[in-house]
């Protein structure tokens, strides 16, 4: 089944006020037109050298019918580059992190929504601030006085289980801590987006309160080995 389909299929199945991000790692420009010119809304990227190449690929009215949104680990050194790529950046994860996002939005006169990172399953490998409400509510104050960042969302990974349902108390937790900082009405953040599930959790993810999940092995089909 091709890139096309696939995508419709799963559009089609998806609730609509579910945001679907294609998750893009290792994969070429011509993967990636084919599912913008099918309808892709919002592109997903974890390497800021990568998406720079695919970017530069595409030509200006495809690149410009997506939003770009920054999934990996984005590394200090690799801000400056980062910024006119990506439309958003769903992994803060620190202070000093947003506060070197910010400095640098300001040069570009920009400003960016990002969202908070929160390593829901304490995951030694896996970046995200601990998953206690009191750290998030304190990275989110200080984002928001940030006259450069936007926080607009919730971003977990989430253990990967080959049983989806083993994810399922994962993403709730992470749910619960979303819904309280909603109720806190913090100046300058407006929480939109709760991004969480992958192609092999999205459905539980859903069940739980995503509204943005990130899908690539079951769009785009196994990565080719190199």
């Amino acid at each position: 089944m091709s890139i096309a389909k696939r995508y419709r299929q799963l559009r089609k199945e998806i609730p609509e006020h579910v945001t679907i991000v294609l998750a893009a790692k290792m994969r070429t420009p011509e993967e990636i037109k084919e599912a913008i010119e099918t309808g892709a809304t919002d592109i997903g990227e974890n390497y800021v050298q990568e998406t720079e190449r695919i970017y530069n690929a595409l030509d200006e009215e495809t690149r410009s019918k997506v939003k770009w949104h920054m999934i990996g680990n984005l590394q200090k050194n690799k801000i400056n580059k980062a910024i006119p790529l990506f439309d958003v950046i769903e992994t803060v994860d620190s202070v000093e992190k947003a506060l070197s996002i910010n400095n640098r939005l300001e040069k570009f006169s920009k400003i960016m929504p990002v969202y908070v990172e929160i390593n829901i399953g304490s995951e030694i490998s896996k970046s995200g601030i601990p998953p206690d409400y009191e750290t998030v509510e304190d990275l989110a104050k200080q984002i928001c006085k940030m006259k450069n960042l936007k926080l607009e969302g919730i971003m977990t990974m989430g253990p990967r289980f080959g049983d989806p349902e083993k994810s399922r108390l994962y993403f709730r937790k992470t749910k619960e801590i979303f819904d309280i900082l909603i109720t806190k009405n913090f100046k300058n953040v407006c929480l939109k987006y709760l991004s969480m599930g992958m192609s092999n959790s999205y459905k539980v993810a859903i069940e739980e309160g995503s509204n943005m999940v990130r899908l690539g092995t079951i769009i785009f089909g196994e990565r080719c080995q190199k």
